[in-house]
């Protein structure tokens, strides 16, 4: 009867260690729009990676990439609204929301990576507060490789992309269509190479990895290198899941992310060159703008400053002042 009683102990015992080590591991869902090759993707998935061993285990973050869990527009709203954990967006899809959002997607207000670091840092503190009000904790963000324009037929001017099928994937990009013309079509990055393949779009503006990405090399080959803004990804938490973290674990994802924004941004710089060789391997031609393109994009971009800061009011300027003071 001892020796009995002694196994139902440990098994008793066993039962309890186990039960609470399966009870103190806790999953996380973070849905993303961008295939597992993109680099917002892959630093994502090091991030979770990273988490993981800082917390011991505690907390697993499984990556849902190429808009698998939640479509693009959708993400914002699942973590806000508990159904994911964490979550990547693309900032500027969400300034019909709040203009402070688009900051990032403003032609030629930051054109360069230095610049696109000073304006984030101008952004970030009303970002935090806006997101805070709506039970979001902003983690980190990343810069996308600059703009440029991607279209079938050579151009030379913005009159050249007239009548022209444009993607439109942000308020911004519809807006820039027309202003120059273009005929505005709504698609995500997920159906980008099917629109492309089928004639819905005939040009749109992103970076060279995004063309990488979706072999757009295959349907269009021309890339006007404008670089005219850069916009940021930003990874999200649902405030509710980060407190009910213990504070070891709150501090591994604040370093992880920390790491992860870093990274990201070096990696950015990085792969845009890299991006832009892969285009040209693979048949596409990379344009130098003409000074009338130039003069003419620079126009639409003075011009959406101008409407944006009136939407945007006091709140919109201050970020602007504060940008170019730095």
């Amino acid at each position: 009867m001892n020796h009995k009683f002694a196994r139902a102990a440990i098994a008793a015992v066993a039962a309890l260690t186990f039960g609470g080590i399966a009870f103190a591991q806790t999953k996380w869902d973070l849905p993303t729009a961008y295939p597992a090759t993109n680099f917002h993707t892959e630093n994502v998935t090091q991030f979770a990676s990273d988490v993981d061993k800082a917390s011991g285990g505690k907390l697993k973050i499984t990556v849902h990439n190429n808009a698998s869990l939640f479509k693009a527009p959708e993400i914002k709203r699942a973590v806000q609204g508990g159904q994911a954990q964490m979550g990547e967006i693309l900032l500027v899809n969400y300034q019909n929301e709040w203009q402070m959002f688009g900051a990032d997607g403003i032609p030629f207000l930051a054109d360069s990576y230095d610049a696109a670091w000073k304006l984030y840092q101008a952004q970030k503190p009303v970002l935090e507060k806006k997101l805070a009000e709506q039970g979001i904790v902003l983690l980190y963000a990343v810069a996308w490789p600059p703009q440029g324009i991607f279209v079938k037929k050579t151009i030379a001017s913005a009159a050249d992309l007239k009548g022209v099928k444009w993607r439109a994937y942000s308020p911004a990009t519809a807006r820039i269509a027309e202003l120059v013309g273009a005929q505005p079509v709504t698609v995500q990055q997920a159906e980008l190479s099917q629109a492309m393949a089928t004639g819905v779009i005939e040009s749109y503006m992103s970076s060279g990895s995004t063309g990488y990405d979706t072999k757009t090399y295959e349907y269009i080959k021309n890339f006007y290198d404008t670089q005219a803004w850069l916009p940021k990804n930003a990874v999200l938490i649902n405030k509710k899941a980060f407190d009910a973290l213990d504070k070891p674990t709150q501090d591994a994802v604040l370093k992880a992310g920390a790491d992860a924004e870093k990274r990201g941004w070096d990696v950015s710089k990085k792969k845009n060159l890299e991006y832009l060789d892969l285009l040209k391997k693979n048949g596409m031609t990379i344009h130098v703008p003409s000074d009338a393109l130039k003069a003419d994009m620079k126009k639409v971009g003075d011009t959406m400053l101008k409407e944006w800061l009136e939407k945007a009011g006091p709140e919109g300027q201050a970020v602007v002042d504060a940008y170019k003071k730095m």
